[in-house]
């Protein structure tokens, strides 16, 4: 009796302390690991977040952008950083669901990461350099068929999202298109820009600039419709690839032991932010479409876009690799 009184006093005061620290939270600036460069678009719109959420947390959001390796060097962060409610991650596809896949020694496990809010859904485009002279997927196709080894292209590293297209496309084409690993989709649309690579997939929000510019080209995009940023360029189901699965997404986690209260906090605080219709503008000027969800929305979708993932591999004929920092 004494133990049974004993275990309900400690749990009781567990829960006392975990109310209080909500209470309290935050009392501190909060770190944002963003696992991408800074400059792309997914940056612009966690800084613009982290400005909006100052003011309603009471605490800045200090932005740590821990860009490559197809997001393994930003889960691998947020996973070794501590549970406390001061460390939040701004995570993607494959940090989730296609790099526990791809990779036979992954520095970190996925179930480290506690989903807090699915943000939103990345619009994608096949962008060319403007020096290599195509204006639609076929003409590109007849290129890559007449220079099988000739070509190159921007990743986010090997198996990312970016990657696995790729490897899709060479099949599909009977190519050899090379890989050039980059730290984000800013980095990557300088790069067709100055025709250093000459194609790639990205998100929209990150080419913009360079297409207004002249030194790169939309080929198509991944929407169901035509982007109203790009209204004049065709979507995938247009160009014959609306079978091809699967969608890029960005999310927000935490480190493993952080406190459901907090976790609670957070996703609320997102979900509230990624909805009002001022930031909602703001966002599909970004080429992106708002998702947010609470954190049980998160986890049960997480869930089906592992399966998504497994099927996409399968079509890229991708086997497991090493990682190799």
């Amino acid at each position: 009796m004494q133990m049974l009184t004993r275990m309900i006093l400690g749990f009781a005061l567990a829960l006392g302390v975990t109310a209080a620290h909500a209470q309290q939270y935050p009392n501190k600036p909060i770190r944002m690991i963003v696992s991408i460069a800074a400059g792309s678009v997914t940056d612009v719109i966690m800084r613009a977040a982290a400005a909006e959420l100052q003011g309603r947390l009471g605490q800045p959001l200090v932005i740590e952008n821990v860009g490559g390796a197809a997001g393994i060097l930003g889960g691998r962060t947020c996973a070794q950083a501590t549970g406390d409610g001061y460390t939040i991650c701004i995570i993607y596809h494959s940090t989730m669901s296609f790099n526990p896949l791809l990779f036979s020694n992954l520095p970190y496990n996925p179930d480290d990461l506690v989903p807090v809010s699915r943000l939103f859904f990345l619009v994608e485009g096949l962008f060319a350099s403007s020096e290599i002279k195509v204006n639609t997927v076929a003409e590109l196709k007849a290129l890559a068929q007449s220079k099988p080894d000739g070509l190159n292209y921007a990743t986010l590293g090997e198996g990312s999202y970016p990657d696995l297209f790729m490897r899709w496309m060479n099949n599909q084409w009977g190519t050899k298109i090379v890989g050039i690993p980059y730290r984000g989709g800013g980095p990557a649309a300088q790069a067709v820009a100055a025709n250093q690579v000459q194609i790639t997939r990205f998100g929209v929000g990150n080419f913009v600039g360079v297409i207004q510019a002249g030194k790169v080209k939309a080929l198509a995009v991944s929407s169901a419709k035509r982007s109203a940023v790009l209204p004049d360029v065709p979507t995938f189901a247009e160009v014959g690839w609306g079978d091809y699965p699967g969608q890029g997404w960005w999310g927000l986690a935490a480190p493993k032991g952080t406190p459901p209260a907090v976790v609670a906090r957070l996703s609320s605080e997102f979900q509230k932010l990624f909805t009002e219709p001022k930031f909602v503008e703001f966002l599909e000027k970004q080429a992106v479409v708002p998702a947010a969800t609470d954190a049980a929305g998160f986890a049960a979708f997480l869930k089906q876009d592992r399966k998504d993932a497994e099927t996409l591999i399968k079509i890229a004929n991708t086997k497991k690799m090493e990682f190799k920092e």
